[in-house]
C-alpha cells in the first residue's frame, strides 16, 4: 500500500492514524518532495475513475495563479490538466492511498480510508 501525503495535512495526518490503528504496512511518498508524473497521475486517475479537475485543489494560490477554475474541463481538456498537476504538485487532493490490489482511494475521510485496508 502507498499513501501519498502531505505531513502538514490534517487529513493526510488522520489517514495514517487509521492505518496505523488497523496495523497496516504501507510506503509513504511526500508528493510535493517527490511528485508524480504526468503519467503516474494518469494512471491514479484511473483506479479513481475520476478526472483530473476532480482531484484538483482549487483553492491553492497557485491554483488562483493559473486561472485554473476557468479552465475547461472536457475529454480534450484532461492532458492540460494532469500537466498542471504535475508540474504543480500542491494542486493534488491528499492523501491519495492505493492498496497492494489497485484500489485507489482520495482518504479524506475514515470511510475511504477503511475501504482499502486488507480484510482482516
Amino acid at each position: 500500500m502507498e499513501i501519498w501525503l502531505n505531513p502538514a495535512c490534517s487529513k493526510c495526518r488522520s489517514a495514517v492514524e487509521l492505518l496505523d490503528g488497523a496495523g497496516a504496512e504501507y510506503t509513504v511518498r511526500r508528493y510535493l518532495d517527490d511528485p508524480p508524473g504526468e503519467a503516474e497521475i494518469a494512471a491514479v486517475l484511473e483506479r479513481l475513475g475520476l478526472e483530473p479537475w476532480e482531484i484538483t485543489r482549487t483553492g491553492e494560490p497557485v491554483a488562483a495563479d493559473l486561472g485554473i477554475a476557468s479552465w475547461p474541463r472536457g475529454t480534450g481538456d484532461r492532458s492540460r490538466w494532469i500537466a498542471a498537476l504535475a508540474a504543480h504538485p500542491a494542486l493534488i487532493q491528499r492523501p491519495i492511498i492505493t492498496a497492494d490490489d489497485g484500489r485507489t482511494v482520495v482518504g479524506r475521510s475514515p470511510e475511504a480510508v477503511r475501504s482499502v485496508l486488507p480484510e482482516a
